[in-house]
C-alpha cells in the first residue's frame, strides 16, 4: 500500500484538520467529537447536518456553506459516525427553526442518526437518500444505498432552507428530489481502506464490477470490460427502468467520479450518456461533471439522472458557497 499518510490512526484527524484550515473562511472544525460547521453559523433557518463515513470527500464536509450544509459528522473511513457527533453538531448550528438530518441508506448511517434525533432537544426530520437503482437490498443497508444523488438532495434541500422554509417543507423537497433521482455506478479496481492495507475486493485487469457501491459493495454482476458506449449503455438502461420518465421529461446529470478516474474519461462517459438519454426524449438541461462522491481510491464512475421540474431547477440553480459547489454568489 502506497499512500500519503503518516500513521494509520492519525489519517482521520489530520486530513479534517487539513480541510478545515484550507477552507477556514467556509468551516471550523470539532475535534472532541469530530464534526464541522459553518464558520458563519446561520440565524432563523432549518439547520441542514449530513455525515457518513469518510473517504467520500467532498461528501459530506465539502458541501459545508451556504445554500447547502450547516454541519458534517465524518466517522471514520467507511464507518458510520456515532450519535455524540450528530448531538454536539446539532447543538452548535440549530438555529430556531429544528434540525433536518440527511442520510445514505446504510444500516449504520441510518441507526445512528435515529438515535441522535430521539435524543434531540428540539424538533428534528430526516431524509433518507436511496438514489442507487444498482441493487434492490444488500448486506450493506436496506433496500437501496444512498450514493451521488445525495449530493443533489443536499443541494437543493440546503437552498430552500435558505429562504426560511418550514422543517416540513425541507423534508418534502428532499424526498421528492430523491424520489426523482437514480444512480448506478462502474467499478475499474477496488479502493484500498489504509487500515486494511490491501484492496477491498479482488478484481481482475479486464473485468468491471456493474452496479458497484461506494464502498466496494459488488453491484449486479462482474463483466469482462467492454467499450466506454456499451458501459454507459447498460447502465443508462438501468436508470430509465428505474425512474420511467415520460417523453419530453428535463433532466439534470452528473458523472461522477469514484477518485482516481481522469477528467477526460467521465467527460467520454458524459457524451455517451447524454446522447443516450436525449435518444429517450429525456432533455439534459443541466450538468455536474467530477468527483463529487468518492471511494477513496477507486477507479470508477457512477452516473446519477435527476428528472427536474420548475422547483427543483430553481433550488439547483440558485446560489451555493462551499468548498465543492461554488456558483451565483
Amino acid at each position: 500500500m502506497k499512500k500519503f499518510i503518516n500513521k494509520i490512526d492519525d489519517v482521520l484527524v489530520e486530513s479534517l484538520s487539513g480541510f478545515a484550515g484550507a477552507h477556514h473562511d467556509l468551516v471550523k472544525l470539532s475535534l472532541d467529537p469530530n464534526f464541522l460547521m459553518r464558520q458563519q453559523k446561520a440565524v432563523k433557518k432549518v439547520a441542514i447536518i449530513s455525515g457518513g463515513g469518510s473517504g467520500h470527500e467532498p461528501l459530506h464536509a465539502g458541501y459545508i456553506g451556504y445554500g447547502m450544509l450547516d454541519a458534517a459528522c465524518p466517522g471514520h473511513v467507511f464507518t458510520s459516525p456515532t450519535p455524540d457527533q450528530m448531538l454536539a453538531a446539532a447543538e452548535e448550528v440549530h438555529a430556531d427553526k429544528g434540525i433536518l438530518f440527511i442520510v445514505k441508506n446504510y444500516a449504520g448511517d441510518v441507526m445512528n442518526f435515529e438515535m441522535a434525533a430521539e435524543m434531540l432537544p428540539f424538533e428534528s426530520a430526516t431524509v433518507l437518500t436511496s438514489d442507487d437503482c444498482a441493487v434492490i437490498n444488500s448486506t450493506y443497508t436496506t433496500g437501496r444505498r444512498g450514493v451521488a444523488g445525495t449530493v443533489i438532495v443536499e443541494k437543493c434541500v440546503g437552498s430552500l432552507a435558505e429562504t426560511g422554509a418550514t422543517l416540513q417543507a425541507c423534508k418534502a423537497l428532499g424526498d421528492k428530489v430523491n424520489g426523482r433521482t437514480a444512480s448506478m455506478g462502474i467499478a475499474l479496481t477496488s479502493c484500498t481502506v489504509p487500515a486494511a492495507g490491501r484492496p477491498t475486493f479482488d478484481i481482475e485487469d479486464n473485468e468491471i464490477e456493474m452496479g458497484v457501491g461506494i464502498h466496494g459493495e459488488p453491484g449486479r454482476k462482474r463483466e469482462v470490460m467492454r467499450e466506454a458506449d456499451a458501459i454507459v449503455q447498460e447502465v443508462v438502461s438501468a436508470i430509465l427502468d428505474a425512474l420511467k420518465a415520460s417523453p419530453n421529461s428535463e433532466a439534470l446529470l452528473l458523472i461522477n467520479g469514484f477518485g482516481a478516474t481522469p477528467l477526460m474519461e467521465l467527460y467520454i462517459i458524459y457524451n455517451t450518456a447524454a446522447k443516450l438519454f436525449n435518444h429517450h426524449g429525456i432533455n439534459i438541461t443541466r450538468s455536474l461533471v467530477g468527483n463529487y462522491t468518492t471511494a477513496l481510491d477507486m477507479a470508477g464512475a457512477s452516473i446519477t439522472l435527476c428528472l427536474l421540474d420548475d422547483e427543483i431547477k430553481q433550488h439547483w440553480d440558485s446560489p451555493v458557497h462551499t468548498a465543492a459547489l461554488r456558483w451565483g454568489v
